[in-house]
């Protein structure tokens, strides 16, 4: 399949025009996030009840007019997996999306075993999407056409699943519930990286202070060398030897040689420069030591595993009864919660953080029988 590729202003802003005649356009995006420090929209690809086209933002075209577009709330927006889209939009041209139905969200709440598209295409339409692409540089001007074709497709079969999902919600009466859950991934936004970077490590919550330091220094060392050779993190070193770098430092390059994860070529290449930042880490005075911050610790309460207990077998039998997947249902955060809090009454759910109005609505009274029991 092969669609026209806008580049001009002009030309965008007259698509724009032509997508606000529409009560439903398909919308996807191609970033390049696998292959540079600072992963950016590369590709935007829209499918109308007449025809794909994409727009490209590297093109040096103002895509300001397809702004009000994705907005308006009257036109809706059809997307697969929208989280990232959606944050990657209003990141890098501040758009946001109203209107949305994702339908890999339909496809969870209808109980689908499998919700990638590809997976979805194959089942309903016996559409075999090519895949290759997923993972390719999408910053490459110009794009070869199989990777345009690639593109194109995977809008085009949008607006046909869109309404075959549906249906399937509005007679299992889950219409509503997704219509919730569409209104609050409209919201997703990227977090900022205030901070130490150390906060966002997996790991490294379990290290003493001296090893967070040094940490921190690979870290800092690391994020600098990404961004001057405009490359992913994991492109440089690893998380998994950064964080055996910090537990057992080194002192010679060829410790650093022995650390799984770590080659030759990057021992070569980087060794003094993680020795230098482990020294730096290994330098840093007791008192100006970091840790990790603490959440408030909550004592075990045996009255209170045994509610979380009723509710997750409650939530077991639900979700088979249901045919959902039970963290769909109801994830554990939300029944750690109810557990502790006790609600007696209707009321009292309003006042659970998290708890969704469907969730309330569907779900509150068995909820309070069963932890009335």
């Amino acid at each position: 399949m092969t669609a026209p590729i806008l580049t001009a202003t002009a030309e965008i802003a007259a698509f724009a025009a032509e997508l606000a005649r529409f009560d439903t356009i398909a919308v996807d995006l191609e970033a390049d996030s696998l292959h540079c420090y600072q992963e950016k929209v590369c590709l935007l690809q829209f499918t109308t009840p007449e025809r794909t086209v994409l727009v490209d933002p590297l093109g040096g075209g103002d895509l300001s007019a397809l702004g009000p577009v994705l907005a308006d709330p009257a036109i809706r927006k059809l997307f697969h997996a929208a989280d990232y889209d959606i944050r990657c939009l209003n990141r890098d041209f501040g758009f946001e999306v109203r209107g949305l139905f994702d339908t890999m969200i339909a496809c969870q709440f209808l109980g689908e075993e499998k919700v990638g598209l590809a997976d979805v295409l194959a089942k309903y339409f016996g559409v075999e999407l090519d895949k290759q692409y997923q993972r390719a540089d999408w910053a490459l001007r110009p794009l070869p056409p199989e990777m345009v074709r690639y593109a194109a497709e995977d809008t085009a079969h949008l607006h046909r699943l869109a309404g075959l999902l549906e249906a399937k919600l509005r007679e299992k009466g889950r219409l509503e519930w997704v219509a919730e859950e569409f209104r609050i991934l409209e919201q997703g936004r990227f977090a900022g990286n205030a901070g130490p970077l150390f906060l966002r490590f997996k790991g490294a919550a379990a290290l003493r202070p001296r090893q967070l330091a040094i940490l921190e220094e690979l870290l800092q060392w690391r994020d600098a060398e990404a961004k001057k050779r405009d490359r992913p993190l994991f492109k440089v070193v690893g998380n998994k030897p950064l964080l055996a770098l910090a537990q057992a430092p080194p002192q010679s390059v060829q410790g650093i040689v022995a650390v799984e994860g770590i080659s030759p070529r990057q021992a070569e290449r980087y060794g003094k420069a993680l020795l230098a930042a482990i020294a730096v880490g290994l330098a840093r005075p007791d008192a100006e030591l970091p840790a990790f911050p603490r959440g408030e610790r909550r004592l075990r309460d045996p009255e209170v595993d045994a509610r979380m207990a009723q509710l997750k077998a409650w939530r077991q039998e639900k979700a088979a009864a249901l045919a959902l997947d039970p963290g769909v249902l109801i994830n554990n955060t939300l029944l750690e919660e109810l557990a502790r809090r006790l609600p007696r009454q209707e009321d009292e759910l309003e006042g659970v953080p998290g708890l969704k109005q469907w969730q309330r609505r569907e779900l509150g009274g068995d909820i309070l029988a069963r932890l009335a029991s």
